[in-house]
């Protein structure tokens, strides 16, 4: 019996996974992509930072603006970042995480893009406007890749009518301990 899902229940953004009911992402894969996003960004920022030339620093916009956009209209199966976080991160369990937040984040690094790209190009802002919006998005960028923060998916868990119910480091149901209290660590 094929249990193929008709073509106009395959979400664009994200994945149905046996035994989840919504759409999902791999969280691994979407950090990965984010440290390559990372690396690539801060090296033309600092380019930037360091000589005055802003031509890495526009190029790696259109890029990053062109990458969520793929990822917002056509989908997380064609995102370049996110095949090759896929690939590196094959060896180990797959974190699902709901696709819906994901959205709002890659919205966010999306427009970001748009402001950095506009500053840089047709508006003619001073260059220090288009490094502190570049400076901003690589901040969420390295939040994202290294401790595994989604301010956008923090975002849409705190204004959203519907709660994602999976999140990394399952952080929609984990309750940190109160201020003096210890870390309790069951283990079986």
């Amino acid at each position: 019996m094929d249990t193929a899902l008709p073509q106009a229940e395959k979400p664009t953004i994200g994945e149905w996974v046996e035994g989840i009911d919504r759409p999902v992402v791999n969280e691994r894969a979407v950090r990965a992509s984010a440290g390559i996003l990372f690396l690539a960004g801060f090296a033309a920022w600092m380019w930037g930072v360091a000589t005055g030339d802003l031509d890495p620093m526009r190029l790696f916009g259109i890029v990053f603006a062109v990458e969520m956009m793929t990822r917002l209209f056509l989908g997380t199966r064609y995102t370049p970042t996110l095949v090759i976080g896929t690939l590196i991160t094959r060896a180990q369990r797959p974190e699902w995480v709901d696709a819906r937040p994901k959205v709002l984040a890659w919205g966010l690094g999306f427009g970001m893009a748009m402001l950095g790209c506009l500053s840089l190009g047709w508006l003619g802002l001073p260059a220090v406007i288009a490094q502190a919006v570049c400076g901003m998005c690589l901040a969420l960028l390295f939040l994202e890749a290294a401790f595994g923060i989604c301010v956008g998916c923090a975002l849409a868990r705190r204004f959203s009518r519907r709660k994602p119910e999976r999140c990394a480091g399952e952080t929609c149901t984990y309750v940190p301990p109160a201020r003096g209290e210890q870390h309790s660590v069951v283990r079986d």
